[in-house]
């Protein structure tokens, strides 16, 4: 029985999807291409492996992501009922070779050697069977100890993407590996496609965990030792593995292809690829949604209250509020709670200037939305003027936010659905259900519990001179 589990990588820095994707929200989390999140649908189509080889033993998958994602990765995992193996928290990008060798040293830390499968978070594969059925494949080849990636069967001369040149055929559909080839120009890119033995590069790969350590341990030890380190000095948090921040950090950056594959490439058997046909797309601009979503007789993408009329080859994406649009074609825009984008399909791989300009002027929509994920439920601003603000606040059940005060603003809370625990000061401890409200003073220390079954919402308004995030302080918790 092959011991087989999945590394879903849960990176990204939002800015092709802006705005409905952040720097705090990325596209993985965004529900693009189907009925669940980029994430979830990961999940969900290795999930079905298990139809395709009775010889391979599917484990909890793994999952590595940055340490302020934590609990949007531990959330959407809860919505699908699925049990991670670990959520390993990187406390900063350091790209793919070195999460994939810290993922290895983790999976086997029980002293088993899996056959690992690397994979990014934010793919769309329209066609789950097919993908599974080259995973099946790919399997039973790194349990051999090839090291496998998948090359994309082309369907254009994409300029956008990496090439894989494919060599001799091994077995069944997998060929040697014998080079990685950047980004071609037009004219190179038709050869490719015409000759049949380039793929694009898929960012996937499948090998044993010892073969990744032994390749990464020959070729990079300034990876190998830090992130060695990082692990064993890591600390188990609930559901979450924290990798000890000062060595990952002294770890070089470096992707899977620079750091090993491209020179692993042509040396033997030890590199493979198999042709992946699946309705494979990175989403890696907007543009790329024509690849994976369903359109009208017009060619338009349409998500939310819209209206349109003579329009073509438009994508509109409402979220908040109600979008018409008229006589327009090859437009996209997507709407927000607080942000527009109108662009033209042709520009779509400029957005990534708004998001810049935004972080230059020191504005936080390139960060965050109106609604921030918190670990304890959700906070979201309604309304915001001078010396006020309004906000939303959902409490999931049997949480709360942690004992802090603040120094130059009052808060009043009113709830509208469900029940609350608060502590005001030090000895003052009450409950409030729907229809009721509270008023906390400034300088006053407080604390908010939901003890229900049910998310407690409630409307908090604040007012004071200053109303910064960084004036609060913050209270030990108890042990």
């Amino acid at each position: 029985m092959i011991q087989f589990k999945p590394v879903i990588l849960s990176g990204g820095s939002g800015t092709r999807m802006w705005p409905l994707s952040r720097e705090a929200y990325p596209k993985q989390f965004l529900t693009l291409g189907g009925e669940h999140s980029l994430l979830q649908q990961t999940v969900l189509r290795v999930e079905r492996l298990e139809r395709y080889a009775d010889d391979i033993e599917l484990q909890a998958p793994l999952f590595i992501c940055n340490e302020s994602h934590r609990f949007l990765v531990a959330e959407q995992l809860r919505e699908l009922g699925t049990r991670s193996d670990a959520i390993v928290l990187e406390p900063a990008g350091r790209n793919t070779a070195p999460a994939l060798t810290c993922a290895a040293l983790v999976a086997m830390q029980a002293g088993h050697d899996p056959v690992l499968a690397v994979m990014p978070s934010d793919h769309v594969v329209k066609d789950a069977e097919s993908f599974c059925s080259t995973l099946a494949e790919a399997i039973h080849l790194a349990a051999l100890g090839h090291i496998v990636t998948f090359g994309i069967v082309p369907t254009r001369p994409e300029t956008g993407f990496g090439y894989l040149r494919a060599g001799d055929p091994l077995k069944g559909q997998a060929r040697i590996l014998e080079a990685f080839v950047e980004k071609p120009d037009t004219e190179t890119a038709q050869t490719y496609l015409a000759s049949g033995n380039y793929l694009w590069n898929s960012g996937i790969f499948v090998l044993r965990a010892k073969v990744w350590l032994d390749a990464i341990g020959r070729l990079r030890p300034d990876i190998m030792e830090p992130c060695s380190k990082a692990v064993t000095a890591g600390v188990k948090d609930c559901d979450f593995f924290r990798l000890d921040k000062q060595a990952f950090q002294s770890s070089p950056t470096d992707s899977i292809d620079y750091a090993v594959m491209e020179k692993i490439a042509g040396e033997g058997q030890s590199a493979v690829v198999l042709p992946l046909d699946a309705g494979w797309s990175d989403l890696g601009s907007w543009p790329a949604l024509w690849e994976v979503e369903d359109t009208d007789e017009q060619g338009n993408i349409v998500h939310g209250d819209t209206f349109l009329q003579d329009v073509k080859d438009t994508l509109i994406y409402a979220k908040e509020r109600f979008v018409a649009a008229l006589g327009i074609s090859d437009l996209i825009i997507a709407e927000t709670a607080d942000a527009i984008l109108v662009a033209h399909k042709g520009s779509a791989q400029n957005v990534r200037a708004v998001v810049n300009y935004l972080k230059e002027n020191g504005r936080y929509e390139y960060r965050h939305h109106p609604k921030i994920h918190r670990p304890w439920g959700t906070i979201e601003t309604i309304s915001k003027g001078e010396r006020y603000q309004v906000n939303r606040l959902t409490v999931l059940p049997g949480s709360h936010v942690v004992t802090q005060l603040h120094h130059h603003r009052a808060e009043h809370w009113i709830v509208v659905k469900g029940t609350a625990r608060i502590t005001r000061g030090d000895s003052e401890t009450f409950l409030l259900t729907e229809n009721q409200s509270t008023y906390i003073p400034v300088g006053v220390k407080h604390r908010l519990e939901n003890p229900g079954r049910m998310p407690l919402e409630l409307i908090e308004v604040q007012s004071g001179s200053y109303l910064g995030e960084d004036d609060i302080l913050r209270f030990k918790e108890p042990d």
